[in-house]
């Protein structure tokens, strides 16, 4: 790790203070996805420590045992269930190695705010609840199985991996959305569609001067949860832009990259091109009216759009019928919402995120997360996907297909849940279903029969540098999810 000290002032006075320094724990040590094995085995220990029983299942998920309160054994078992995986992001030139640096959270009016990187919110703030409920004291509650899964920003691993039989609750919990004062009841599933295609390099044409140019400034966000505010996709925007330039100047691409996180919208993306030496003088007044386009188009949504260029160095570019090939379908495929949901209004049923393209002379490779509220839907949107790079013969594999959550508007815990809420905080609490993709689906696949809700506190920027948490929601939470399981063991 780095040697600048952690910033534990920052927790000084949060509350509640132990859910606080749970998440503390969760900043230090950390917790990419693949990489969560030094922050489960703190848990474990952690928990062995207290008395209670931890164990680790084959997928790599760590399974946290509280006996019921005296006189509680036979209220119905409660599963509590999050993520220990955070999705990593930075921008760029952030000197941030997520493998090693702990995050550095600051405080904003109100918000726990990480600056440059992601802050681990999504869904670390979920998982600190559930640790603090594990040594809470106070609470009554029945027989509590504490689910703590791995790899879920990459592909629901832990879930897919959890064995049936393990678990015997009968409720579960899963705090793992963004929206304090709303229950949801139902999420979308998907696929991912990975394109790779070998190339043809070519040796850098006599006469050509390669050019660096960078796209920056977007917003991103989440590929579930932001895909309809039609934010910029910064993929999709520089490979119109180098089309553009195709029809101005004889342009060779040696370079295309974009994205760094498949369920992520790109923020970022940066290409170098060859053009004849005398036109390089041009590039940069042609970015500037091209900036001023895409700013004008993005008005209200993503105005820090900025187009930079500087001279660059290659050796070699790619041959001209992939050029064609990439910027075509690259400019071709679909991207954002394809379909809003007629029978949950206001909610996107079928969406697509072109989140990562890597492309080099010999070759490149890009990926698609498709998301829907039906299987088919997602299916579809996939084929058409494939279809496009089949026209070119492009090789795709359609892989980690997860199913979605279909909602349960008659189940008992749902309405205990919205009974506690209304008692404790007063008003209604809103009941949804989220295009974002949760584990419930996957686990009550494996648990037919179990009842589950899911719920949390306010979270803004998840999966992009700029992530933040409402500090006084996550107070709310806590109350909540306290209330609820002792209303489940009463």
């Amino acid at each position: 790790m780095t040697d600048t000290p952690f910033p534990d002032a920052v927790f000084d006075g949060l509350a509640p203070a132990p859910v606080w320094a749970h998440f503390a724990t969760l900043c230090r040590i950390p917790r990419p996805s693949k990489g969560e094995a030094p922050l489960r085995e703190h848990l474990r220990r952690w928990a062995a420590g207290r008395g209670l029983a931890a164990t680790v299942d084959g997928a790599g998920n760590l399974i946290i045992r509280k006996p019921a309160t005296p006189g509680r054994e036979n209220a119905p078992g409660v599963i509590l269930q999050a993520h220990l995986d955070m999705v990593c992001q930075k921008n760029a030139g952030t000197a941030h190695d997520f493998a090693r640096d702990p995050i550095r959270p600051l405080l904003r009016d109100g918000w726990l705010v990480a600056e440059d990187t992601t802050l681990g919110a999504d869904n670390g703030i979920g998982a600190a609840l559930i640790l603090a409920l594990l040594e809470d004291a106070e609470t009554p509650h029945g027989p509590i199985e504490a689910l703590f899964t791995v790899d879920e920003e990459a592909g629901m691993g832990g879930a897919r991996g959890l064995a049936p039989g393990v678990l015997a609750g009968r409720l579960m919990l899963n705090l793992d959305t963004e929206d304090w004062g709303e229950f949801y009841l139902g999420c979308a599933g998907g696929l991912d569609v990975n394109v790779a295609r070998p190339g043809a390099a070519e040796p850098l044409p006599a006469g050509f001067a390669p050019w660096r140019i960078d796209l920056r400034g977007l917003r991103g966000g989440h590929s579930g949860v932001d895909i309809h505010l039609e934010r910029g996709n910064a993929i999709k925007l520089l490979v119109r832009l180098l089309r553009g330039l195709e029809s101005r100047f004889s342009v060779r691409l040696c370079a295309l990259e974009g994205g760094s996180a498949r369920n992520a919208l790109p923020r970022e993306a940066f290409a170098t091109i060859a053009l004849p030496a005398a036109h390089g003088d041009a590039l940069a007044g042609l970015l500037a009216e091209w900036q001023t386009r895409l700013r004008q188009e993005l008005a209200g949504v993503d105005e820090g759009l900025t187009l930079a260029c500087r001279p660059d160095s290659a050796e070699r570019v790619m041959a001209p019928r992939e050029q064609a090939v990439w910027l075509n379908s690259l400019h071709a495929a679909p991207h954002g919402v394809r379909r809003w949901s007629r029978q949950v209004p206001g909610v996107v049923e079928t969406s697509n995120n072109l989140g990562m393209v890597a492309l080099a002379p010999a070759g490149g490779s890009c990926n698609f997360m498709v998301r829907s509220l039906t299987d088919s839907g997602a299916t579809a949107l996939a084929d058409e996907i494939e279809s496009l790079f089949a026209l070119s013969g492009t090789a795709v594999e359609k892989s980690g297909h997860y199913p979605g959550w279909a909602p349960n508007p008659a189940s008992p815990l749902l309405a205990l849940c919205r009974s506690v809420y209304e008692r404790n905080f007063g008003g209604e609490a809103e009941v949804k279903v989220i295009h974002a993709g949760l584990e419930c689906g996957i686990i009550g696949a494996k648990y037919p029969g179990l009842d589950i809700v899911s719920f949390g506190p306010t979270i803004r920027g998840a999966h992009a540098p700029g992530e933040a948490v409402d500090i006084a929601s996550v107070g709310r939470a806590w109350r909540l999810l306290t209330a609820i399981l002792a209303a489940a063991a009463a």
